[in-house]
């Protein structure tokens, strides 16, 4: 293996992460990469569907076999072991494309959104029937309240609060169709700026009931909001200004209005054209795909923390010349100006071993110090 002070690295890297990586006494670049439970199977020589469902008892036992193997190759336990049981669990809640009409469904490789409207005139009357919607009835599911007050005075837990959701271009493009939206906004911008509002409508209901039902009251809840929005490539800048900006601006304004406050926006695609517009709400983090790199990123927002760039091609290849290549080149642009939290551009796949973590934080140690 590469060789890596382990001890001194995960020292370092605990002062990396201080001020959202921006901190000036860092010793190195900041490591965001843990691993995720998909990973398991490939490292481990399972059997398993890597998105699909896997028993929880199973799950445990996995995890703290790879965690017993990332002990020795990375110096630290990196997946729980700790998963609620069936009886803990919350009923499952509507989400916001079943608001808009449309149908998750789950083909055990991802959880795909299937549209509901394909015309403007079908469009009008989705968005006329969600304007019309008890957004609070038609999320939570009948048997609510008993599990709520059941699941609390068990488990002493309460709901979840909503603060993520799938992008506005993202979500459009699933409900309406991708092409039919992009035509949307040129042919009939009126409608567009009403499915947009009418999505930040949504967004802010939803959020709102789920801050009443964990106990929250007017002005109570904690802040920060993040969005995932990886089709928002497909627009221009004018387009994605009448668009999707709106609708970020809106959501940021009402939970994250203060500086510090998470602002974060996902979104692993060719959307470099898009960085002046995103430069105009302040992110506190963004995610972006491997070809948007920290100095492109930097001449806009010079105060975001960047958890990229490594592709994650790259990274579940396993080749570690590769790997040490792309992370020397994003330490050394980071160099100038920090705030690097050193992420795939995207999602850790399986496939993608601990030695090749190790050889991320190998280029660190050499490349990454400030």
């Amino acid at each position: 293996m590469l060789p890596v002070d382990l001890e001194m690295f995960w020292k370092d890297d605990e002062s990396a992460h201080k001020d959202n990586c921006f901190n000036a006494d860092s010793p190195q670049v900041a490591l965001g990469i843990r691993m995720s439970d998909e990973c398991v199977f490939a490292e481990l020589g399972e059997e398993g569907n890597p998105w699909g469902y896997t028993p929880r008892e199973f799950r445990i036992e996995l995890n703290k076999r790879y965690n017993d193997k990332a002990e020795k190759i990375v110096g630290k336990r990196l997946l729980k072991e700790e998963f609620p049981t069936k009886d803990e669990t919350f009923p499952k809640i509507k989400q916001i494309g079943e608001v808009f009409g449309g149908r998750y469904e789950d083909n055990n490789n991802s959880i795909w959104l299937h549209g509901s409207c394909t015309t403007p005139q079908e469009l009008e009357k989705v968005l006329d029937k969600v304007d019309k919607m008890d957004i609070r009835e038609f999320m939570l599911p009948p048997d609510w309240e008993s599990e709520k007050k059941r699941i609390f005075e068990t488990y002493g837990k309460k709901p979840k609060l909503l603060r993520h959701v799938r992008g506005p271009v993202t979500l459009a493009m699933s409900i309406y169709g991708d092409i039919n939206l992009i035509y949307l906004i040129y042919d009939i911008p009126d409608l567009a700026k009403k499915f947009s509002e009418t999505i930040s409508d949504v967004i802010i209901k939803m959020g709102k009931v789920m801050d009443e039902e964990a106990g929250y009251g007017p002005g109570e809840a904690p802040h920060g909001f993040s969005f995932a929005d990886d089709n928002c490539s497909l627009l221009t800048p004018e387009m994605y200004e009448l668009f999707g900006y709106p609708v970020l601006k809106r959501v940021f304004n009402y939970w994250s209005p203060n500086e510090k406050d998470k602002r974060f926006q996902h979104s692993d695609s060719e959307m470099a054209h898009l960085l002046p517009i995103l430069s105009k709400l302040n992110l506190t983090g963004c995610n972006f795909g491997p070809t948007v790199l920290v100095d492109e990123i930097r001449k806009y927002m010079p105060r975001t923390r960047i958890n990229g760039c490594l592709a994650p091609f790259t990274f579940m290849s396993n080749d570690e010349n590769k790997i040490i290549e792309e992370v020397k080149r994003d330490c050394i642009m980071a160099k100038e100006c920090k705030g690097l939290n050193l992420l795939t551009a995207g999602s850790i796949n399986n496939g993608s071993l601990l030695t090749s973590m190790r050889a991320v934080m190998y280029a660190i140690q050499n490349y990454g110090r400030y």
